[in-house]
């Protein structure tokens, strides 16, 4: 793609999400979304395979509909009580389309259809702006108006999203479709939170975005899709393969981890609540996440190819790890004995 031509999109992603998390006013929140939908569009299908066509077109569908619903919900609240204010969203049919609206937008289950396949059809850095900066906005939008939300509608996507995330990403063998189901499977926790602390979402969407962040820019880095070729890529860069395996553990919530954080908060936050039912369901079902994110895990560090057949050795790259990876990599796996300091920053 043109050099020029990237740069003006990513600089509409940018500009859509800002207008989205700064706006007050519901049209203006549309327009940021739009402008998002429209400068990611090019993104998914620069490669101008027939894969990559399909995913900008269900991605299109998908968030244009998602889009309408946001416009449709505002504009119910306004006609009701004559606010376009966003924190003002008080009209219970107004608040169940957009809770609706925005599950579709994140790719919540029962609205999660898309997300594998647009994932799956994208280039890595795509898919990694997918994961991370297209879900800021609709998060802020439920962020702003979670004190009117249903908690019981919210509860139920949330354990559903865990669920399924969790069951559907086990037999995947496509590196892309595993770290879809896994977004899947985080977003059912911080959906599941936002109501009773809603800063604790936000904390868990800012330390998922870095780890995921990790693991795509390092597949990006060894160039990885499938699980088969992870099992042969030690030979490029082997101490990146080996933090690889750190941040896969830290995304899968491992105690001594940074990923552990946001979920011992979060049961924590779910047991003040009076709702440790829903925790432990919650905990339990993350526990079929974690089967895939071992098995992901075990293919990274894996040194040879689990058959006789003669298998063809990648060679070792000379490249340094990029400063950014090393970066993340740290954080990824060592924030939580700083945890009081982040809360306290939070």
């Amino acid at each position: 793609m043109n050099p020029q031509a990237n740069l003006i999109f990513i600089a509409s992603l940018l500009l859509g999400t800002t207008i989205t998390i700064s706006s007050n006013h519901w049209v203006m929140a549309w327009t940021g979304l739009e402008i998002n939908t429209l400068a990611i569009l090019p993104l998914i299908s620069k490669s101008h395979h027939p894969r990559a066509i399909e995913a900008a077109t269900k991605y299109f569908l998908t968030q244009a509909a998602a889009s309408a619903l946001v416009l449709f919900s505002s504009m119910t609240n306004a006609w009701h009580t004559g606010q376009w204010d966003i924190t003002q969203l008080t009209h219970p049919t107004s608040s169940l389309i957009l809770t609706s609206a925005i599950a579709m937008k994140l790719g919540l289950v029962p609205f999660h259809f898309w997300f594998p396949e647009v994932l799956q059809g994208s280039p890595l850095t795509t898919g990694l702006l997918l994961s991370t900066i297209m879900k800021l906005p609709p998060i802020t939008l439920l962020y702003m108006t979670s004190p009117s939300l249903n908690p019981t509608l919210l509860t139920t996507l949330a354990i559903l999203s865990t669920a399924l995330g969790g069951w559907m990403g086990l037999n995947q063998t496509q590196i892309r479709k595993i770290l879809a189901f896994s977004s899947i499977s985080h977003l059912g926790w911080m959906a599941i939170i936002i109501i009773y602390n809603p800063k604790l979402t936000l904390l868990n969407f800012y330390l998922y975005a870095m780890m995921t962040a990790t693991v795509f820019l390092t597949l990006n880095t060894i160039k990885v899709l499938k699980l088969s070729t992870l099992m042969t890529a030690w030979t490029k860069i082997p101490s990146l393969n080996a933090m690889l395996l750190l941040t896969l553990l830290s995304l899968a919530g491992l105690p001594p981890l940074t990923g552990f954080l946001p979920k011992w908060l979060i049961i924590q936050e779910l047991t003040k609540q009076d709702m440790a039912p829903a925790a432990t369901l919650i905990s339990l079902l993350s526990l079929l996440s974690l089967f895939f994110y071992l098995r992901l895990a075990y293919c990274t560090t894996i040194t040879l190819p689990p058959h006789t057949t003669n298998h063809m050795k990648q060679w070792r790259t000379n490249k340094s790890t990029n400063i950014t990876i090393a970066i993340l990599t740290t954080m990824s796996v060592m924030l939580l004995p700083i945890s009081p300091m982040i809360l306290t920053i939070v």
